[in-house]
């Protein structure tokens, strides 16, 4: 029995979550019949299967077809683990082959309800090596520029949790959900078992959110309607618009000096990457955790929509970036690369963090995968610097040539106190550092670094102020994206 209650069936879970099912088999002639008591000769396997048969009224331990979540259509893969406890053989590998091909033949997005023991030790190596047959459809599926969002429930073990689970671009997990590679029966003696659920592979980072199973359908629902592009994921989208500056301390007035622009820039008033997410983007829904062990709360990532369309989006939110937000960004900008989908930054951190345990998870590394998933991307990025611009921390998440600031915001090498400390000037010199660092948003532009300052800029020449920049501004000549 699961932990949260008697375990849902894989055809009642798939009459809950979705209309019109239809079930889809695997095409050809298939493997043929196999032989007694499957290719290892296990004693009584072929009992087995007949008495999982007739406990499930199912034939394997997956079902696979179509059907239409919310409003999207998808390939659903749902998992009965009354059958040999959804364990893995060469015929489950068959149906998990067919749903992918059907993904692919159709255009769909993939959602994969896992809930498995893993490979199925009756059928010995002929199941362990299907891990590799669906990692190899997984990959088809990815390079196809397809979703795949996959759901844990209880349990999700061994290779279907390195695989089908860990493996898809989304993951959902139910409450209190067995999440881990190993087995409840082959773990160290003594372990403790909260380290092997759901909730803690989220605080770890390798999943995304925790849903209760009634929560299921809506929440399904919202992701494929984000993750599923109009254009069907094949055209390169429009660049996301220039957010306009919000109203802050300043009042728009650009800063007469650095040192004003790097206390503006700090202000604990001034609006934050929450408030101008609210203010863009409606319907959102965010991914957690960089797959490698870390999160980051600094780093806010995920799915919204704008103007009736999705962005991507990737927002620092003022404080140190930690590498665990470095790499949950640069998964991100990878997603909706493959995706399709357009994509904005928002800018707002002192700088990396750069103590030693952010030195022992990969700083440099991390910020690097950002660097190289922003110059890599082929669909249009969109920056805008909201607050604090540290150096290279900031400047990671930063799209060349369509980097934004408002006026309540400083681009900097390095932070005025830092500076001042290296070339080994006192404080009372900082200010004086600040100014020639250069750091205001409109040095940024006048340095060609920054495209414009959006927002309203009394007393400031108004020099070819871009329409599409909401509020105007100065500086910039194009639209964001071109």
């Amino acid at each position: 029995m699961s932990p949260t209650g008697p375990r849902t069936s894989a055809r009642t879970l798939l009459a809950r979550l979705a209309t019109g099912f239809r079930e889809c088999h695997p095409g050809g002639a298939g493997p043929g019949p196999s032989p007694a008591d499957g290719p290892l000769g296990w004693p009584g396997y072929d009992a087995m299967r007949a008495r999982a048969h007739e406990r499930t009224g199912e034939h394997e331990s997956v079902v696979c077809g179509t059907g239409r979540i919310g409003g999207s259509d998808a390939v659903l893969l749902c998992f009965e683990f009354g059958y040999l406890g959804g364990s893995l053989g060469e015929r489950t590998g068959d149906r998990i082959e067919a749903a992918h091909t059907r993904a692919r033949e159709l255009r769909l997005p993939l959602v994969t309800l896992v809930a498995t023991g893993g490979s199925r030790m009756q059928e010995g190596m002929r199941a362990l090596v299907q891990l590799q047959r669906v990692a190899r459809q997984s990959a088809l599926t990815r390079a196809a520029g397809l979703p795949q969002l996959a759901v844990v429930r209880d349990p999700t073990t061994g290779g279907g949790w390195a695989t089908l689970a860990a493996g898809a671009d989304v993951v959902l997990a139910l409450p209190g959900a067995q999440a881990a590679f190993a087995g409840s029966r082959v773990r160290p003696g003594g372990a403790e078992p909260a380290a092997y659920t759901a909730e803690a592979q989220h605080a770890a980072g390798h999943l995304d959110r925790i849903v209760p199973e009634a929560e299921l359908p809506e929440a399904l629902a919202r992701w494929l309607t984000l993750l599923t592009p109009a254009s069907g994921g094949r055209e390169r989208p429009e660049p996301v618009p220039v957010p306009g500056a919000l109203p802050g301390p300043s009042g728009g007035r650009l800063p007469a000096g650095g040192a004003e622009a790097v206390a503006r820039a700090r202000a604990a008033d001034r609006p934050r990457a929450a408030a101008y997410l609210d203010a863009c983007l409606t319907g959102r829904e965010e991914i957690s955790g960089d797959r490698c062990g870390g999160t980051d709360p600094g780093v806010r990532c995920g799915f919204g929509r704008h103007a009736g369309r999705t962005v991507a989006y990737a927002a620092q939110c003022g404080t140190p970036t930690r590498p665990a937000g470095y790499r949950t960004a640069a998964r991100l900008i990878r997603l909706a690369d493959r995706l399709r989908l357009p994509v904005l930054t928002l800018i707002d951190t002192p700088g990396a963090a750069n103590g030693p345990e952010d030195e022992r998870a990969g700083a440099g590394p991390a910020i690097a995968e950002v660097f190289s998933a922003v110059a890599e991307a082929t669909v249009p990025l969109t920056s805008l610097l909201i607050g604090e611009g540290g150096s290279g921390g900031a400047l990671a998440l930063a799209a060349p040539g369509s980097l934004w600031a408002t006026p309540d915001s400083y681009f900097s090498v390095i932070a005025p106190e830092s500076a001042a400390a290296i070339l080994k000037r006192g404080p009372d010199q900082v200010q004086r550092t600040a100014e020639e660092l250069r750091l205001r948003p409109q040095d940024a532009v006048e340095l060609g670094v920054v495209r414009g300052v959006v927002g309203p800029a009394p007393g400031a020449a108004a020099e070819r102020g871009d329409p599409r920049g909401a509020g105007g501004g100065i500086g910039g000549d194009r639209g964001a994206g071109e």
